[in-house]
């Protein structure tokens, strides 16, 4: 039987552009499968690490593997011009933007170290952004059949402050949550966000009126990760 660690390693890796951070995902993903596979074959069974990557990516826009490329209104010139990267992903979900203001959280979980039910990760993910918009008097919710949280559901005003979109192999997480927060909301009019028409995108500081400070945003996003997934963090050091 597996051994179990419910701690979280903290990984800060500031600004950073898209393809180096999942150049690193990548390899605390991979780098925790090979783990796993190792433990089945032999008598002593190793702990598998849980981390948790903060990152703000330079302007980049993502399809996420059931999205489709016609929710892209821009031509790759007009993003060159720009300056907006794009990439195709292996990340659920449609089309989404990330870039400066934005809070991005990629979990690298093992969730045999938790419950192996990605259903409820992904509601303990959008709770955490729910939880953490009530501190700031917003009432976040989840729309039905639309993973991510939205405030203002169910009426003509419905906007989407945090998208999400998530892979999971042998129960081992990556990709994750983005929350917008000081977010310049003009670079969502070159897609359409999560391939839904209609709805629009806000952020914590447009809903409050001013500009809001990351670290306290990350910081209550963290306490609440750890109350709901049981779990305790240290940081680690950015390779």
């Amino acid at each position: 039987m597996q051994k179990i660690n419910k701690s979280i390693q903290l990984i800060e890796l500031g600004v950073k552009p898209y393809k180096e951070a999942l150049k690193i995902q990548e390899e605390l993903f991979h780098k925790t499968i090979e783990l796993k596979r190792a433990n089945r074959k032999e008598e002593i069974q190793f702990l598998t690490n849980n981390y948790l990557l903060w990152v703000e990516h330079t302007p980049v826009i993502t399809l996420g593997k059931s999205g489709k490329s016609e929710h892209l209104l821009l031509s790759k010139k007009q993003l060159e011009e720009k300056g907006i990267e794009y990439y195709t992903t292996n990340r659920g979900g449609d089309i989404t933007f990330h870039g400066p203001g934005q809070i991005v959280g990629y979990p690298i979980f093992d969730l045999d170290n938790f419950f192996t039910d990605i259903h409820k990760y992904l509601r303990y993910l959008e709770e955490t952004i729910i939880l953490t918009l009530e501190e700031y008097d917003l009432k976040g919710a989840r729309s039905k059949g639309e993973t991510g949280v939205w405030l203002d559901v169910g009426t003509p005003f419905a906007r989407k402050i945090c998208a999400m979109g998530v892979k999971a192999t042998r129960w081992v997480t990556m990709h994750g949550f983005a929350l917008n927060i000081n977010t310049d909301l003009s670079y969502f009019n070159h897609i359409i966000p999560c391939g839904i028409q209609g709805k629009k995108v806000t952020s914590l500081a447009k809903e409050l009126g001013i500009e809001v400070p990351f670290e306290e945003v990350k910081g209550k996003l963290k306490a609440h990760l750890a109350n709901l997934f049981e779990a305790n963090f240290h940081i680690t050091q950015a390779s």
